[in-house]
Order: structure tokens, then sequence, then C-alpha cells
């Protein structure tokens, strides 16, 4: 029977091989895998520590990103591509970041519309009331007036005119007919036809929020395709038209949290008008065109994307149909 102590090394104490990949260890850091030489234990304080040193890198990592990437267009492009890394978000992380920062508040905020008025006090309450009535009385003339016109319309021959418009009208039932050859769309549509208006929005909302995000990620290859097609012998390869579509991506989502969260007037007419200038700048800076050169390919790239990125959405919201039972 052996009477060996395995006791457990002091993970503060430097150790002399990886404890991921037992490697030698010559610094800081293994020089095989990465992970750091000097361990700690398991515990909130060391978790919060990773999660502010990774995430929030107070070090200067995410201010050095932020800083080219909001207020010098193209740079942080060109930094990734020269070869300097390091000092720098990843592109994809800070994508993803800004992405879903966006899509949470413009779920929780209530997107762009705008505020709703504060309601008045008693007298204003009288006023309004008063106003409404006077309103009521007139929109209720108005209506007697149109319903007399319209009867007489009908006895002079309209049906003709309402048959017309009969015919020109594409409804659910004329959708219905269309889905008949699949049987599990027109299934899920007719489900969809039945439910109340209100609960057709929320169908239409829950799927936007949950399939929007991946359907323009999904995008970006094709903004980056786009590129390709406009620079074409430019010498850049794909992946560096990919990394362009992120970072600017990325700057997007930021403006537009800003504009959720700052609703101020003069504020979002200055976000609008940097998010409207930032493209074209990034692309001469990147791709070294002139300014005639830069400005019609941003004017096809905007209209091309634009019309992608509007049928990403509006399928997004559709698919909401396909999740009922």
């Amino acid at each position: 029977m052996s009477t060996a102590v395995h006791s457990v090394p002091d993970s503060h104490a430097p150790a002399g091989h990886c404890a991921n990949c037992d490697a030698v260890l010559t610094g800081a850091f293994c020089a095989n895998c990465g992970q750091e030489a000097h361990l700690h234990h398991a515990s909130t304080r060391e978790f919060l520590h990773e999660f502010i040193g990774h995430y929030v890198a107070l070090e200067g990592k995410l201010w050095g990103t932020l800083s080219r990437l909001l207020f010098r267009p193209g740079a942080l492009t060109n930094e990734y591509i020269r070869g300097r890394r390091v000092r720098f978000v990843q592109p994809l992380r800070i994508y993803l970041t800004l992405s879903l920062l966006f899509f949470a508040l413009l779920k929780f905020t209530g997107g762009f519309e705008p505020a709703l008025e504060a309601k008045p006090g008693k007298a204003g309450t009288e006023a309004v009331a008063t106003v409404a009535e006077a309103d009521h009385e007139q929109s209720k003339t108005a209506a007697e007036t149109a319903i007399a016109a319209m009867e007489r319309d009908l006895k002079a021959g309209a049906p003709e005119v309402k048959e017309e418009q009969a015919d020109n009208e594409f409804g659910p039932k004329e959708i219905e007919g269309l889905l008949s050859g699949w049987p599990r769309l027109s299934h899920q549509w007719h489900m969809f036809d039945e439910l109340p208006q209100e609960r057709q929005q929320k169908v239409f909302a829950d799927a936007f929020y949950h399939y929007a995000p991946y359907a323009i990620f999904c995008l970006m290859p094709v903004f980056a395709l786009f590129l390709k097609v406009l620079y074409l012998g430019s010498g850049r390869r794909f992946g560096e038209h990919v990394l362009f579509a992120l970072h600017t991506n990325a700057f997007a989502y930021f403006i537009f949290c800003a504009m959720l969260l700052v609703k101020v007037s003069v504020v979002d007419f200055a976000l609008w008008c940097w998010l409207l200038a930032y493209l074209p700048w990034a692309m001469r800076r990147v791709y070294h065109r002139s300014r005639f050169g830069t400005f019609w390919r941003w004017i096809v790239l905007m209209a091309a994307y634009m019309i992608c990125v509007f049928v990403a959405i509006a399928v997004s919201a559709a698919s909401g149909i396909m999740t009922l039972h």
C-alpha cells in the first residue's frame, strides 16, 4: 500500500509546465497554446476580473477599437489588413456585440417610434373633449354626405366599378389559392388568417426579433460580394471585403443604438449625417478610388444592399407564420 502524498499544486506559484498542454513554460504565457502561466482559483472575483479584462477591455483594446471605428472611417480595417490585430477587438466579436445590443435596445425601447405626448391636465382635457365633440359632429355630417353620394353612385350604375375593384383585389383568399400546391404553407397561412389583427402583429414582431439578427448577419457575405464586384481588379481578397463589411455594419449598429438611447432631434440629425457620410469615406480610405468613383459605387452598393435588407426583414417577419401550431 502506497503512502505517497499527492499534493495539489499552488495555482498562484509559477508552473514549470503548462497546465493545459504540458509544454515547458518560458514566460507569462504558454508558447504552445497561449494559456496564462499563472492560474488563479475559480472564484467570483476571478470571474469578474476575466470578464472586465477580456470583454470590457480596460487595458485599452476596446477603447482603441471604438475610437478608430467611430471617428476614423476605414482606419480599423486598414490596421487589421496591415497585420496590427492584437491591439484591437476581433471584427466578428465587435460586430456580434453591437448587433446584439442593438436588437435588445430595439425590443425594449419600442424602436424608433416617437414618444407619446404627455396627457393634458383637467383644463386641457375639457378643451380636448370640446374639440373632439365638434370634430365628431363634423365627421358625422361628412359621413352622412359620403354615404348618400355612394348610394347615388350605386343607383347610377356603380356596380361595374365595384366589380372591377373586386377583380383587382388580392386578399387572403387569393394568397391561400396560390399556396394550394404547398399543403404545409397553406395550412399555416389559414391558421394565421384566422387570428385577430393584434395577434397577427405579435406573430410578426416576435419572428422579427428572433430571426432578423441571423438574417442580417447572413447578409455580410452578400455585402462583401457587392464590394468584390464593384472593385474588380483592386487585388482585394474576398476576406478583406468581409472584414470591411463587419466593421462598417458594426459602426451602423453603434449609431442606431445611440439613436435609440438619445432621442434628441438635433443629436439624431447629426448621427444620421455621420452615418451617411461614414461609408463613402471609409470606402475611399480602404479602396483608394477617386471621389466620383467612390460616390457611384456607394450609390449602387446602398441600393442593392437595402433591397437585400428589406427582403431579409420581410422574410424574417413572415417566418413567424410557420411557427404557429
